[in-house]
Formats: structure tokens, sequence, C-alpha cells
């Protein structure tokens, strides 16, 4: 045993651990100043996601070449990391090594093959990003990732020959043939001296290596090394489309009360390790329709800039600065408004994140703020918004109207005290008022009266569920709204509800329990694939090539993937576009920009245009939003296309709602 080696590897843990020590308190302190986060319960489903998308690998492993190289760095540090105290108890005594484990032969094997695999991806890893460049690399750190690169290849790369030398030296603790690599390394020694002095150079410099990762990394985007773990854990658990209700009441402490992320004072402590996680790897810029058609927001630059403020202006608060040094606002501070109002709230960055941000929160609790406390939004959302708080429905129209779709259909409005209908059709602002989107409405009454479903509409009592106004940033309306929705649809006690729009369907299923509202909720597809499925519709199919266009917030948002499917394959010949499910492309509408001037290429355009690459000659849509929005992309675009419900194509393909018309 050296007693000086021993003094020597105290002083630069002392050192290095300091370093990371001084930072984690930092970063901790940081995250326990955040506002608060409702993320401790669903403990099953949270231990699950860590196995999963952590462990498993399985949000990265989407892209499989990338995902199969950061998941051989990952794994391989899992089960590198005893060797990090072997080597630390070598440098004190050359022939000592872990109790029981430093002699498995298996282990020996284990610590070969990954450090072949780390170094794999490593070298897999630097070629992407520093040769191949992908797009989705812009605006990230290249230059500090090829330095942690460069370290993490140096780990493995001083790991193999250090083991070799050991085994020239006769001091390995395994059987050599169960460590192949490190074996045919070993003929580069020749067991003299001078292999014995590289073996103390090998050894030390792989610890001095590890020590300088440990002190560097909490200072560079790579802090996700130790953050993404926990941000997978507390990551959401209910349903995707929900956001997180804010708390208008006189209950509880005044400053847990927050309207939105104005500063960084304002932002939860889950925000804020969202802001630490981000690996930078431009997965969610890359599939963003904002920034695809040349709109300035990108997900991963707006956590990078949200980070940068955090820790620019953090330390400031810990300390207890004056109103003087008051932290700036995140916008224009670290965003401009564009980036903000670029958003359609579409998900497809959070479903792509493999390390569980949630940017539509961040972007929404910006709104939030702008909305409600600085009263600054695009001029255009102003009639919408007042539209929805006067007359509770976006375009303004009279209440009375909302079943001026029905008339002559012989659909049932309930009032007041009237007995519970089997079903409840929830129709929607859209379909109510939308000369485009009525037929929807009017194919799905038509079709659950052919089948025999008692059902019934609110009428006028139906108000907009506040899905709009809430993807604005007027929490407070939408509030308003959700309320009298759930004191009237718990007045009416319905056992289903069905709405033909994600939107409603997102609000009323996900959203609404959060007011009491708890409800059986099927869109409208489900509802009726089971009454085909059930033979209580029975369409006709053709030989029409029909493509189906996945709404956000039915796929990606709320898993509903296969009910439309069916009912496009039994009236059609279904076609996929490239983009579909759960990774399908937005129709534009989303984050209530329905009501918003786009800037920028239309994204509407670009999804018709995909659509008719795939030769079909009919779009399906089951959103009444997807139907006003890609009906007007094919206008402007010029493509050939049919945009039709899924409803109205199965009422086209059934004789009886024609004959009971």
């Amino acid at each position: 045993m050296s007693y000086a080696a021993l003094a020597a590897l105290v002083l630069a843990v002392a050192l290095c651990g300091g370093i990371f020590a001084r930072r984690a308190r930092l970063l901790v302190r940081l995250v326990l100043q955040g506002k608060p986060a409702p993320r401790f319960d669903d403990v099953p489903a949270r231990v699950r996601n860590e196995a999963v998308i952590a462990l498993g690998q399985r949000k990265l492993l989407q892209r499989l070449v990338p995902g199969l190289t950061h998941a051989f760095i990952f794994w391989g540090f899992i089960a590198l990391l005893p060797t990090i105290a072997m080597a630390m108890i070598a440098i004190v005594d050359r022939t000592a090594t872990l109790p029981w484990l430093g002699h498995q032969p298996w282990f020996a094997l284990l610590v070969d093959v990954f450090a072949v695999l780390v170094l794999t991806g490593v070298i897999t890893t630097f070629s992407i990003r520093m040769i191949l460049r992908p797009k989705r690399f812009e605006g990230s750190h290249l230059a500090e990732a090829a330095l942690i690169l460069a370290l993490i290849a140096g780990v493995v790369a001083t790991l193999l020959p250090w083991h070799a030398s050991k085994i020239a030296l006769s001091l390995n603790e395994w059987p050599a043939a169960w460590s192949p690599v490190s074996n045919a390394l070993s003929h580069w020694f020749d067991g003299d001296a001078g292999t014995a002095a590289a073996e103390r150079v090998l050894v030390w410099a792989h610890v001095l290596i590890i020590l300088s990762f440990l002190a560097y990394v909490p200072y560079t985007k790579h802090l996700h090394v130790f953050t993404a773990v926990v941000n997978v854990f507390f990551g959401r658990t209910k349903a995707r489309g929900r956001l997180e209700p804010l708390r208008f009441d006189e209950e509880g402490p005044e400053e847990d009360m927050r309207l939105g992320s104005g500063t960084v004072a304002d932002l939860t402590w889950k925000q804020i390790i969202d802001t630490y996680s981000c690996t930078e790897c431009g997965r969610c810029q890359d599939v963003c329709p904002a920034h695809a058609t040349g709109k300035d927001l990108s997900p991963k630059l707006l956590i990078m800039a949200l980070r940068d403020q955090l820790f620019a202006e953090g330390p400031g608060l810990l300390d207890g600065a004056d109103s003087a040094e008051a932290p700036s606002p995140l916008v224009p501070g670290a965003v401009s408004d564009d980036v903000v109002w670029d958003c359609v709230t579409c998900g497809a960055c959070v479903h792509e994140c493999p390390v569980s941000i949630e940017h539509i929160d961040h972007i929404v609790d910006l709104r939030r703020h702008l909305v409600m406390v600085e009263s600054r939004f695009p001029a255009e959302a102003d009639p919408m918004l007042r539209d929805v708080e006067r007359a509770s429905n976006p375009s303004g129209n009279a209440q009375s109207d909302r079943a001026a779709w029905a008339e002559g259909l012989d659909v049932r409005v309930l009032e007041p005290g009237d007995s519970a209908p089997e079903v409840l059709y929830w129709v929607g602002c859209a379909a109510s008022f939308d000369p485009r989107a009525r037929q929807t409405a009017v194919s799905t009454a038509k079709l659950l009266k052919a089948a025999g479903v008692d059902f019934a509409i609110l009428g006028p009592r139906e108000c907009c569920t506040g899905d709009p106004a809430r993807r604005m940033g007027n929490e407070y309306v939408f509030q308003e709204l959700a309320e009298q929705n759930v004191e009237t649809l718990n007045a009416v006690a319905p056992t289903t509800i069905i709405t033909s729009c994600p939107h409603c369907f997102n609000t009323l299923s996900s959203e609404y329990p959060d007011f009491g509202g708890n409800y059986n909720v099927k869109h409208h597809s489900e509802f009726l694939s089971e009454l085909v499925r059930d033979g209580r519709l029975n369409p006709t199919a053709s030989d029409t090539p029909i493509t189906y266009h996945d709404s956000c917030y039915l796929a990606r948002h709320n898993d509903v993937l296969e009910a439309p499917r069916e009912l496009v394959a039994a009236v059609g010949k279904p076609v996929e576009m490239q983009r579909m499910g759960k990774r399908t492309f937005c129709c534009g509408a989303g984050g209530a920009h329905m009501w918003l001037e786009e800037r920028g290429s239309p994204i509407n355009e670009d999804r018709v245009r995909e659509a008719a690459e795939t030769g079909a000659e009919t779009l399906a849509v089951a959103c009444p939003f997807c139907t006003v929005m890609l009906d007007d992309g094919i206008r402007t675009s010029g493509v050939d296309l049919r945009v039709t419900d899924i409803a109205t194509l199965l009422a086209d393909a059934i004789a009886a709602p024609a004959d009971s018309d």
C-alpha cells in the first residue's frame, strides 16, 4: 500500500469533488427556489418511466443509429461504474481490487464488451455531430460536446490498456481469457519495468480523466448526465394533452400563486430541471412544424435560452439581490414574442424528447404571463378571446344558434331536468357554427340514428370548452368556462360523452377532472368504429384510395390511433402518409392558431402536399380544425384532394342514414 498515492488520490478527489459539490449546491438551491409543481403522485408509473425511458432508452431508440450510439455510452457507463472504484483501489495498492466482483470472469468480459461499445458509440456520435452535422444540431454547443466526447473516449481508452498492462504483469485478478480485448492488447507490453510504469500512468490517467469529467460536466450542457434520470422520474404521468391549472383562489400560501412565467423566479422546480436536462440533441427542433416552415420557434433553443437566463440571474435571486437587480422578463429577455406565439402545441417536441422535457408547458406559461399580466398578445387573437368570454364560443355566434345544424334531423336537445340519454353528443363550437365543419355533426347524428343509438345534444347549454383561450394563455377565462360546463354536465350525468373535436375530447377527458368533471369520453371515431364492429352500421367499401391525417390532439396527446383507421379501411383503400400516428405533422390550427395569422410557409400546405404524394383521392380527417385548415391548404396550394371527416365518409358508405333523412 502506497500512502503517498493515497494522499495524492484524496487530494485529487477532494479538489474535483469540491468543484462538483459547489456547482451541485447552486443547482439544487435553484430547484428548491422553484415554484411548486405536483409531481409526487403516481409513483408506480414514475418508476415504470424510469425503467423504460431512462434505463431502457426507449425514446432515443426511436432513431435507431443515434439512439443505439447513445445507449451504448449510457449502458456502458452503468456497467463500468465499479471499475472506477477498482481503479482507485489499484492506485493505492496495485494488487488489490473490489472483493468478489473484481475476481469474476463474467464481469471482466462485461467490461471489455461495454468498453468497446462505448468507444464505438463515441466515434459514431462524433461523426454524426461533427462531420454529418444534421440540421437538428444547429444552435447546439458542438465544441463543448466534442470535448465531452473526448473525455468519455479517454475513460475507455485508458481502461482497456490499463487492464492489458495488468495482464502483462500478471496482476489480473480474473482469468485473462475472459477479457479478450484487454488480453489481445496485453501483447503490446513486455512485462518489464517499462510496463510497470505504464500501468501506473494508465491507472492514474483513467482516474484523473473521470475526476475531471465529474468536475467539468455540471458546468456544461452535459449536466443532463446527472439530471435526466431525475427529470424522467418527475415527467408527466397523466394525459399528455393536459395542462397544469393555475390557482386563482385565496387558499394556500400567496408565494405559491403564479400567473405563468414572467421571469426566472416564476419557473416551477420541474421547469428548472427541464432546463438542466436538455441534451441539445435537436430531436424536438427536427419535428417542430413551426420550425420546419420557417418560423422563429425552435423548442431546443427556447429551453437553452431559458437555461441561460436562469444561470445568469438565478444566483442573484438566491443571494437576495435588491430590486434594482430584479430578474429581467423572459420575453423578450430570453426569447422573442414571435417564438412564444409560433407554437401550435402539437406535442411533437415532447413526444421526441428523450429526457421528458415539457416544452408546451413552458410556452403556455410564457403566454399566460403575457396575456393575463401584460395584456400582450397578437391583435388578431383579441376577437376570439373576447367572443369566448362574451358569447361562450370563439366565433361570436349566438348560443341560441348552436343547434341550428340539426334542423330537420329530429335530434333531441336536452332541457334542464330531462333524463340523460345513452349518449350525450358534445358537438363543439366548430361543428356547430363553421359551415365546412358542420357536415361532420350532421353525418355523426345520421349515423347514430341509423344505429339506433339513444343520444341527445345540449344545444344552447353547451359552451366552448375553453381550449382556445387556455392555449392562448387566458387561463382565467378557461377556468370560468370549465366550471360552467362541469356544472351542466354533472347535472345531466351522462353515461357516455362523444365528441367529434379532438380538442374538446382532450379538454373533457383530460382537463375537466381537475375541476370536478369525471366523464367517460369517447371520440366519435372510437364510438363509430364500435358500431361498425358490432354490426350496427354496415358500410360498403370502395377501391377509392384514402389517406388519413392524424390529429395531434387525438393521436399524439390521447393515443387514439386505430379507430379512425378502422373506419377508413371500412369505406375505402387506406394509404399512409410518411408522417403518421404519434409522429404526425400538425395541420397548423393547434395552440389557438386557428385564429392567428401565420408567418413563414403555411404548415397546412406542407401537410396537404405530403397527403397528395400518397396518390390518394381523399384526405380523411377526424377533427373540425383539421377539416378547415387542410381544406384551406388545398385551396391555396392547388393540390387535387377532397378533405372529408371520417363520419361523412362512413355516412356516404351506408345507405341507412340517407334513407332516413
